[in-house]
């Protein structure tokens, strides 16, 4: 099984590389090849940074937004976006403007409001992850969270898993063969491995 490491230059590739193969993937491959990724029986789509550079870097790679678009939604290749890979899922992100996401999954990434002048911007370290729904790749547990926007689902059926800072925050995002999470799973450590080997192991 061959699991296409989407490379565009905005994530810690290595890191999500070395948490795949601590999670029992034998063929990772850190990519930028859209054949490669057309023909992969997963895809993992990494960021970190800001939306309108991480759209703009993957944009800029020669038909690697079709070969994942028609893998995924025409064939139904199981998919992960992690972090900034996750917002980018949406219609639009409005980090330093508003810019066009893949559309995939209907909604909008926001700034994290502070109704609390206690609370800090960026979310950053660990907090709870509580589901919305039936469990599926998720459980409950802690995982690492760094990120100052955040994911606002046009539909609550898309909504995964919540995290509580100053208020729900969505942790996860999941729709047919995609999930997303705003976590990052190569930070999480038994918690984040655990999700990547069920992801593994997912059979949509």
């Amino acid at each position: 099984m061959t699991i296409a490491l989407i490379d565009y230059g905005a994530g810690n590739l290595h890191s999500v590389h070395n948490a795949l193969r601590k999670a029992g993937a034998q063929d990772v491959a850190i990519t930028a090849d859209a054949d490669l990724v057309a023909r992969a029986d997963r895809i993992v789509l990494p960021g970190v940074g800001a939306f309108r550079a991480c759209r703009d870097a993957l944009v800029a790679i020669p038909g690697m937004v079709e070969a994942m678009g028609e893998a995924v939604n025409q064939r139904g290749t199981p998919f992960l976006g992690v972090c900034v890979g996750m917002q980018l899922l949406a219609d639009a992100g409005e980090e330093f403007g508003r810019h066009d996401g893949l559309g995939w999954i209907p909604g909008t990434v926001r700034l994290v409001e502070r109704a609390d002048p206690a609370i800090k911007i960026p979310h950053m370290g660990w907090n709870d992850v509580t589901l919305t729904g039936a469990a599926g790749l998720l459980e409950p547990g802690e995982a690492y969270f760094l990120h100052s926007y955040h994911f606002e689902a046009a539909d609550p059926a898309h909504v995964a898993a919540v995290t509580d800072h100053g208020g729900p925050l969505v942790a996860a995002v999941a729709r047919d063969t995609i999930i997303g999470c705003q976590f990052h799973p190569e930070k999480s450590q038994r918690y984040g491995l655990s999700f990547l080997a069920r992801f593994l192991d997912w059979r949509p």
